[in-house]
């Protein structure tokens, strides 16, 4: 128990802060044997703590109260909650990584603040440029990651590269993928199609010997589950990202409509119930907890706004598997094995 890792959850954060953040980091904790750091406004969270049902905090629940008198406001500049609101709860979550008081972060709430505070309050890891947000997302056959979804909207060619380094890592150790799959994200698959950016990313991962590149891939390549990684900008993923939430969550309500409609289409939704609880499991974000930031010194999850408490302890889990697997150590040799072709990136003028 001692040894398991501690995990700072930013409690103040997201849509229903505390009322979803305690009772999801508790049951992280009560499950897997998590150790908590539970960041924010310390009567609203001993309030929270009195409210979950009885036994729920026995046993092997182990956890801090972190006071903090400040929130991250979900409109607010990160640069403006770096220099202004030193007291803030993901600030003083970061600040617990760096001090050595925790292993990693989980945030709900401004995730521009929760990637800014990461970078500079933890640090970078040597060697990479840009952190990226790395999201799962369900396929026909297997998940698999897309990045960048957000965190870097403008980027050059040795930016792609390094993501996918990344990437290969985090599918190798927290999905375990033997060899992941490493694909482009481009408007053809022939070699030579995309912008500039793409196109000389494409060579940077072509010379790469360490890794699995397939080339380039398709918007329509997303779900197929053909490839394990998928990389591209932050401006493209995040795109990509809310068109896949928004046609997920569309298309259950057209299905639920339909199968509604006529009483033969009720019989029939009654016959395959198990079957459409399986697809609700798979297009549901909350079985994924949130998206990695990769390239940090420590580690932190963006969770959703909207996260309820399942989301939550799925971060959590996330961010105690990425310490125990020590996929970080992971990062820092496939960026470190790759320094040369990275420099080379940056020497060609975009």
């Amino acid at each position: 128990m001692h040894n398991s890792p501690i995990i700072a959850v930013d409690v103040m954060g997201g849509d229903h802060g505390p009322a979803v953040n305690i009772p999801g980091a508790i049951e992280a904790a009560r499950t897997y044997g998590i150790r908590l750091a539970l960041v924010g406004d310390a009567e609203k969270i001993k309030a929270e703590l009195d409210r979950l049902p009885s036994g729920m905090l026995s046993g092997k629940v182990v956890y801090d109260i972190v006071h903090t008198d400040e929130v991250a406001g979900m409109d607010e500049k990160p640069s403006d909650i770096l220099r202004r609101k030193k007291n803030s709860s993901i600030q003083v979550a970061c600040r617990l990584v760096k001090e050595g008081k925790a292993d990693g972060i989980v945030s709900a709430g401004n995730s521009g603040a929760t990637v800014a505070c990461g970078m500079f309050i933890m640090g970078r890891i040597p060697g990479v440029d840009r952190p990226a947000l790395a999201s799962v997302m369900p396929t026909e056959k297997k998940p698999i990651v897309l990045l960048d979804v957000g965190a870097n909207v403008d980027c050059k060619p040795h930016h792609l590269f390094q993501f996918g380094l990344m990437a290969d890592a985090y599918a190798r150790d927290l999905l375990e993928y033997e060899s992941p799959r490493i694909g482009l994200l481009s408007i053809g698959e022939e070699e030579g199609k995309g912008n500039t950016q793409v196109k000389e990313a494409y060579d940077l991962f072509k010379m790469a010997k360490n890794i699995r590149f397939v080339g380039n891939v398709e918007g329509r390549d997303l779900f197929t589950g053909d490839v394990d990684v998928i990389v591209c900008d932050g401006f493209v993923g995040n795109v990509a990202l809310k068109l896949s939430e928004g046609l997920s969550s569309s298309m259950s309500r057209i299905l639920k409509r339909e199968l509604l409609s006529s009483l033969i289409a009720k019989i029939g939704t009654l016959l395959a119930k198990s079957a459409f609880k399986r697809f609700a499991r798979m297009v549901d974000y909350a079985e994924y907890g949130g998206a990695p930031v990769l390239g940090l010194k420590g580690i932190a999850i963006v969770c959703h706004g909207a996260s309820n408490a399942k989301a939550i302890t799925n971060a959590v889990k996330m961010a105690a598997a990425f310490v125990e697997k020590k996929t970080n150590e992971r990062l820092v040799e496939a960026i470190s094995a790759n320094e040369e072709l990275t420099s080379f990136g940056k020497a060609v003028k975009n």
